[in-house]
């Protein structure tokens, strides 16, 4: 069978390649759109995950970690007191303008918390030159590799800029320490304070780390029922919960579906099509296979098979492509993978639109007569 499918396939190399074609367009369009789906729905809650801390203390009516309401540093101490409670330290996070060295302004999200807690923050593979100490010089605040161009395109170290009118100075470089739609800065929470002038007692949330990983939702539990004003959330929760909201009223996900709907679309009628097309220059052939005593059900696994066949050509070429694709855009910071599952379940869905496509051919071909072969 696949012997005799690849006969029919290499007879006709021109409607052959269309059907390749057709499946890797459909198969990177698909691929890109999902790659850079991920890529964002990662940053939409990548300050909640990317944070070492179990629980995120914030003002009761936030359910976005990028949109933190303030709270008063009093309530630290209320934290402080929960049974189970290891650690509980401030984060402030505050938006600031920033002019650069080479005159250029831009805007930047301070984060800042005490100088014992800095490597919560920023873990050690994210750091791409610089040391997590200096941090706590006078003035001094970290850059993204992947924000260079908001940064005004320097961030060496030492490099001077103003922030907020005030002297400031790289002293740290990460890579990969990103928000949604953020340059983060790191610094000390007095000096992110001074930066944004706010108030000394003005901080955005509470980290907690606790003592048994297992009673997690029990600390979230006891402050959420003994401290009014504040939620508590578990970190991978509050990230879930930022990515809904951001998801719900931003589009993202609206227009990334429709997308992929039309590279479907798109795809299944391409297929279609181009095999029809193909089955109908070649009807003599399968006259000829029904004339010599090969039935409906025979011809029909044989356009199956090919079909199956350009399926595997068409997703391992475009499926190179789109590795192409990520490769470049990595450079730019836009980095995404694909899971095992996901790849599965790509294929799946390339593997039935060409086995779709393959039933315009089928509705011709079942209808040809063995006496077509003497027409």
């Amino acid at each position: 069978m696949l012997k005799i499918a690849w006969k029919f396939i290499r007879f006709d190399k021109a409607k052959s390649i269309g059907v390749i074609v057709g499946i890797l367009i459909s198969t990177f369009l698909i691929g890109q759109q999902l790659g850079v789906f991920f890529f964002l729905s990662g940053l939409m809650g990548a300050l909640a995950t990317d944070v070492k801390a179990d629980i995120w203390v914030v003002d009761s009516k936030t359910d976005d970690v990028n949109q933190l309401g303030q709270l008063d540093i009093r309530n630290l101490r209320s934290v402080q007191g929960i049974n189970g409670v290891k650690e509980a330290f401030p984060l402030m996070i505050s938006g600031a303008s920033c002019i650069f060295k080479n005159g250029t302004s831009g805007a930047i999200t301070l984060l800042g918390v005490d100088e014992n807690h800095i490597d919560a923050l920023i873990s050690a593979d994210k750091i791409l030159a610089g040391n997590l100490p200096d941090l706590q010089l006078d003035g001094a605040v970290s850059a993204e590799f992947y924000e260079k161009k908001n940064l005004g395109g320097n961030i060496d170290l030492n490099t001077n800029l103003e922030i907020n009118g005030k002297r400031a100075f790289f002293v740290l470089q990460t890579k990969g320490f990103r928000g949604f739609g953020s340059s983060f800065c790191v610094t000390t929470i007095e000096r992110a304070r001074f930066f944004s002038n706010q108030s000394a007692t003005a901080i955005s949330a509470i980290l907690v780390n606790v003592e048994n990983p297992k009673e997690i939702d029990a600390v979230v539990a006891s402050i959420n029922q003994n401290i009014f004003g504040l939620r508590a959330w578990p970190s991978q929760e509050l990230a879930s919960s930022s990515v809904k909201k951001i998801l719900v009223s931003s589009g993202i996900a609206l227009s990334t579906g429709t997308l992929i709907i039309f590279a479907l679309i798109a795809g299944f009628f391409i297929i279609g099509l181009t095999m029809y097309s193909s089955a109908l220059d070649r009807l003599k052939d399968y006259g000829t296979l029904k004339a010599i005593g090969a039935g409906n059900k025979y011809i029909s696994r044989l356009i199956l098979t090919q079909a199956m066949l350009f399926t595997i050509v068409g997703f391992v070429v475009g499926l190179a492509l789109l590795e192409g694709f990520k490769i470049g855009v990595a450079k730019s910071g836009l980095i995404f993978s694909f899971s095992p599952l996901v790849l599965i379940g790509m294929f799946s869905t390339i593997g039935l639109i060409s086995l779709s496509g393959a039933s315009f051919a089928l509705s011709r071909i079942r209808s040809v007569e063995p006496a077509a072969v003497f027409r």
